[in-house]
């Protein structure tokens, strides 16, 4: 296999409210513009962020993916250095009428670093092991070191 497609999973429910409503939209359209809305409405809630990569042509590309089918052009990999696993947090703004709060939520981030301080930002997860397991999967495929960066004290492996 010389192909990973990295895609971040969909909980459950996003699934489930999604497919509803692209079927929903479907059906509507015969009788209502809303049907517009539902479909777009059940687009977003499917839409996933991955990269593919494909190491017998030397190629790789961001993806964006619903239902199983990516859209994202091509580009030749780089000379990747290193694979980063690394913890950071993601915000999140939510706003009503009268207030606005912002809600932070750890992620494991994974990179692929080339010509010193350049990056592909590869995959997110909110699992480390998952995160671990694609990055050693890259790794053996590149003949390159992971960069163990979740901890306060990072470490090669």
């Amino acid at each position: 296999m010389n192909k990973i497609v990295i895609n971040r999973k969909l909980p459950i429910w996003k699934l489930i409210l999604g497919s509803l409503a692209l079927v929903v939209g479907v059906i509507s359209l015969f009788s209502s513009f809303k049907g517009f809305l539902l479909i777009g409405m059940g687009v977003f809630l499917l839409l996933t962020e991955g990269s593919e990569f494909d190491f017998k042509n030397g190629f790789y590309r961001k993806t964006k993916s619903i239902l199983g089918v990516s859209l994202g052009s091509w580009k030749p990999i780089p000379k990747i250095e290193y694979v980063s696993v690394f913890k950071t947090n993601e915000n999140t703004t939510l706003r009503s009428r009268t207030a606005e709060t912002n809600v932070s939520k750890e992620i494991i981030k994974l990179n692929l670093f080339y010509d010193t301080n350049k990056k592909i930002e590869a995959y997110s997860t909110y699992k480390k092991d998952d995160a671990f397991a694609k990055a050693k999967q890259i790794a053996s495929f590149l003949n390159i070191d992971i960069l163990d960066a979740t901890e306060r004290e990072s470490k090669w492996l």
